[in-house]
This record gives structure tokens, sequence and C-alpha cells, in this order.
């Protein structure tokens, strides 16, 4: 292949990421609002301006849309959640940064609603593909808080006694509820409550009696 055709595919390659890209963020944006269920080929074509068959060929069946436009959820909530608290140091601070980024990510990438609590309730008694993709999600998000919560025992600043696993289901039941108040209620001091929630249950974990050990990136 000479250096002419090269450059053709490669262009060509680009355009077809662009263009995929530009669809999975009109399908998170759709599926934060109507939910998954409602994220169908035509609905996206009418919201793009594309016709039906171009996007077929990016996206074969409804299924296959609604998990990568899960995995797009997942990869924007990590950009702006998980991404951004790793940059403290390990341990408290970490954990606290991670926690306040979860309740800020919708409104940092515009979303009007969580997609990934949507996707929580629409599948979770619904087995196929797109359960299990749910499912793995969620796993991931667990072990990715409990390993932070882990990490903030080894450092001195929970108390040895502290469960990981325990405290994962308590944060994330903060998260749900925060969600809850704000989009359904539309409560103006959800996110104010959520943050005293955080507080006062990692406070409940604290070590009172030791200090921390030095915390490392």
């Amino acid at each position: 292949m000479n250096a002419a055709a090269k450059s053709a595919n490669a262009t060509r390659a680009s355009k077809g990421e662009e263009t995929r890209a530009a669809i999975l963020r009109a399908a998170v944006t759709h599926a934060s609002i109507e939910g998954f269920e409602a994220l169908t080929i035509g609905t996206l074509a009418e919201k793009t301006g594309m016709s039906k068959s171009g996007l077929f060929a990016h996206f074969g069946s409804k299924e296959e849309l609604q998990i990568a436009t899960l995995d797009e959820a997942v990869r924007r909530f990590s950009e702006v959640t998980i991404l951004p608290a790793m940059q403290a140091p390990r341990g408290l601070k970490r954990l606290q940064a991670m926690c306040d980024n979860w309740v800020l990510w919708t409104a940092r990438c515009d979303l009007p609603g969580c997609p990934m609590m949507t996707a929580i309730t629409e599948f979770d008694d619904k087995p196929g593909a797109m359960r299990d993709a749910v499912v793995e999600m969620m796993h991931r998000m667990n072990d990715s808080l409990m390993k932070s919560i882990q990490m903030t025992k080894d450092t001195g600043e929970f108390s040895a006694d502290t469960d990981p696993e325990q405290m994962a289901f308590e944060l994330f039941g903060i998260l749900a509820s925060c969600y809850r108040s704000r989009n359904l209620f539309h409560d103006p001091q959800a996110n104010i409550k959520a943050r005293k929630a955080f507080s006062r249950l990692i406070d409940s974990a604290l070590n009172k009696h030791s200090a921390p050990t030095a915390a490392t990136t």
C-alpha cells in the first residue's frame, strides 16, 4: 500500500472514530434522560441526523449500542471522578476526593442524570448481556471504592476494625439517595446533604487513637 492510500485509510478511520464518539455522546445524554431501553438505532438516528444504515455501520444491534453507551458513560465517569482523585495522596484525602467527585460528575459532564444509576434500575432483574455489563461495571466501581477504603486503613487514618465492604455499601447508599433527591425531588440541598452524610460516615471510621502513617501517592 502506497503512502497516499495509507493516508486516505487513516483519514477514514479518524472520521469513523469521530462519528462514533459523537453518536455515543448523544447516546449517553439520551440514556441519562430516557433510559437505555428507549435507546434505539431509530431514536439515535433522529437525534444525530444520521441514517439508520449509517448507525448500523457502527452498532449492529440495539444491545450492542446499549453496551457501548454504558461503556462510554463509565469512561466519562472515570475521567472526571477516579482519575482526578488519584492525584490526591493515597488514604483519606483520596477517598474524600473520590466521594466528592462522584456527587458532581454528572454536572461536570453536562448530564441531566446518571446513566449508570438508570442502567442499574432498568437491568437489575433482566437477564442478558446488558445486565452482565451492568454487573461487571458495578463490581469494578465497588472494588475501586473498597480499595480506597482499604488504603485509608493502611495509612492508619481509619481504625483497624473498619470493614471496607460495609463502608462501600453505605457510601453507595448515600450516592443513590443523593441522585434520587436531586433528580426526582429536585432538592437543591441534595449535594450538601450527601457531603454531610459522607463526613459523618467517614468520621465514624477515623482512628482516634493513632496518628496516620505518612501517605504516599
